[in-house]
């Protein structure tokens, strides 16, 4: 894995710990979802950015299709 993965899966980790830790021994309730919301649109936002807003540019480099590129946009209000 390259540094820059490492560095991102770290973060994630670190919140994860951080989040069980203020949870103060309350259960965590449908935790993939909530990760995947926080994580998902600013990872969209970061990438249509460096896209330049292309969105053709941005499915390649997230490697998904074009379509789901913009139902993720539209359901995250970045479009």
């Amino acid at each position: 894995m390259s540094r820059g993965h490492s560095d991102i899966a770290e973060c994630v980790r670190k919140a994860i710990e951080r989040y069980f830790r203020d949870l103060d021994g309350e259960d965590a309730v449908d935790l993939y979802n909530m990760v995947m919301q926080q994580v998902e649109a600013p990872m969209l936002e970061a990438v249509m950015r460096h896209a330049e807003g292309n969105q053709t540019r941005a499915a390649e480099m997230l490697g998904i299709n074009r379509n789901t590129l913009r139902r993720k946009l539209d359901e995250y209000g970045l479009l």
